[in-house]
């Protein structure tokens, strides 16, 4: 049924029966299958594709399960798996753009895509063109050329959170033929749907979110229109980049309670950012789900939902001072990622550099992930932490 509720989607598809010969009892979850060769029975079946998969490079059902849920999730023809979330982006990119072609994107582009842009597509021929993180959606299509091919976005942008006008873009490129690719790992499918908003390529680091256990690493990436998904699945299949059963089955563990993580931690978000927000050594907390924020009236018009991933601005301060807060810290883990059931912090002043216009915020810029821990308990982490600051200066 189209109308029931993501949370009740992504169980039922677990539940659902199957009648007829291939009835009978089964787990709620599909077998780990753990193949590289898979044996036919006759000499005829073995390159009958209607069979399903010939080698074990191809997804096997766990991996067939997750694609068939984030296809309903995302509202896609067709979702495939990469290795991780950068690979999601890398791939559709190196499908769709040829030499002579040149990639449009916001200067608070996620680091590592930024360096593929420089480090792997420029040598090839492929430019890239930068608009400033908070342009408004003239200024980022008076930057088109004709020789745009993809508008890379990435909304909220990373470390300061800048929102575009997806819906906005993504129906001025079309016009223009110019195609979209976004970075909806933020969103994670559930608070913000690309697709649905005209955007013509998905993509997701499914190690964040939809793992939710931070054990596994892998991206997807979805199309609603099987034209552009040919040449993704081309350039996938040509370079044989898959993911293991193993892990296909921990994501689409991890996504059958997205919703409901995702909700609270989101909750927890809101009540250690107002807390932040009204301390003295905070100057801005960075975080389109907040009233106030300038990102805010594009958030509440288009998404259902915030992730707990936020930048906090503090007043002046020195690198000491933040790494004796984050040192002081106990419940938040000093690490490189987002969307786990456990809460961390990182010091991003210095990425902030690597921009073509860098801000200029008022203070350290610090990153925080809020997890499943109670909230009171992580503002008492933080108290301390704010203690160890004050001392520092």
């Amino acid at each position: 049924m189209t109308d029931r509720s993501d949370r009740t989607r992504l169980i039922a598809g677990a539940t659902r029966r199957t009648p007829g010969p291939a009835s009978g009892r089964r787990p709620v979850s599909p077998p780990i299958e753990r193949a590289s060769t898979l044996l036919n029975d006759s000499p005829a079946a073995m390159r009958d594709g209607s069979l399903g998969p010939t080698y074990g490079i191809e997804d096997l059902t766990a991996g067939r399960e997750l694609r068939a849920a984030l296809a309903q999730l995302e509202g896609a023809s067709d979702v495939w798996l990469v290795p991780s979330g950068l690979a999601a982006v890398t791939v559709p990119l190196t499908a769709l753009l040829r030499p002579g072609d040149q990639v449009l994107t916001t200067d608070a582009l996620y680091s590592p895509s930024r360096r593929f842009l420089h480090r792997h597509l420029k040598p090839r021929g492929i430019d890239t063109a930068f608009h400033a993180a908070d342009a408004s959606t003239d200024r980022i299509l008076s930057t088109l050329t004709d020789r745009t091919r993809v508008l890379l976005i990435e909304s909220p942008g990373s470390l300061t959170f800048d929102m575009a006008d997806v819906p906005a873009l993504a129906a001025a490129c079309r016009a223009r033929g110019v195609l979209t690719v976004m970075d909806n790992t933020w969103g994670a499918g559930l608070a913000f749907k690309p697709l649905a908003h005209g955007v013509d390529v998905s993509v997701q680091a499914l190690t964040k979110y939809a793992g939710g256990h931070s054990d596994l690493l892998m991206g997807s990436i979805a199309v609603a229109d099987d034209a552009v998904g040919k040449p993704i699945f081309e350039t996938l299949e040509d370079n044989g980049w898959r993911v293991t059963s193993d892990d296909a089955w921990l994501a689409l563990r991890g996504l059958r309670t997205l919703p409901l993580r995702y909700a609270e931690q989101a909750r927890s978000a809101g009540v250690v950012a107002d807390w932040l927000l009204a301390r003295p050594e905070v100057a801005e907390v960075l975080w389109p789900a907040l009233p106030g924020s300038p990102a805010h009236a594009l958030w509440k018009r288009d998404y259902t939902g915030a992730a707990s991933l936020f930048g906090v601005v503090m007043q002046g301060g020195t690198e000491a001072a933040a790494h004796a807060l984050m040192a002081a810290l106990n419940l938040f883990g000093l690490g490189y990622s987002w969307g786990g059931f456990e809460s961390l912090i990182t010091h991003e002043t210095g990425q902030l550099s690597m921009r073509a216009s860098p801000p200029a915020p008022a203070g350290q810029l610090l990153r925080l992930h809020v997890g499943l821990e109670d909230p009171a308990d992580l503002i008492a982490d933080l108290e301390a932490g704010l203690a160890a600051w004050r001392a520092a200066l």
